[in-house]
């Protein structure tokens, strides 16, 4: 269990699963979110608002991607920052991956 802070003090925080972290890696949700500025801000997390709200949709109710808009995207502390948090916690964590794969 992994946790991100979701605003600057550090008083506002969400919990993020092995299971959050390889349902993102699974529908490659944050590959392409964050424009080329490499700005992160509230409509970039509207756009993975809409991107993960159309894969629901199309997958009737897949209940990894319902997880993670319940326990991460949706959650009443996610914002602009936490996103940022998060995008930077899933690179860290694929990074770690593919090096205990290569070692494998």
């Amino acid at each position: 269990m992994y946790t991100i802070k979701t605003n600057k003090s550090g008083t506002r925080s969400i919990e993020i699963s092995e299971e959050h972290l390889l349902t993102i890696e699974k529908y490659q949700l944050l590959s392409g979110l964050v424009g080329s500025n490499g700005i992160v801000d509230e409509g970039v997390l509207d756009k993975l608002k809409l991107t993960i709200r159309s894969l629901i949709v199309s997958q009737d109710g897949s209940k990894e991607l319902l997880d993670l808009c319940i326990d991460v995207i949706y959650h009443n502390n996610m914002k602009a920052l936490g996103l940022s948090a998060l995008i930077e916690l899933y690179e860290g964590w694929a990074e770690s991956r593919e090096q205990a794969e290569a070692e494998a």
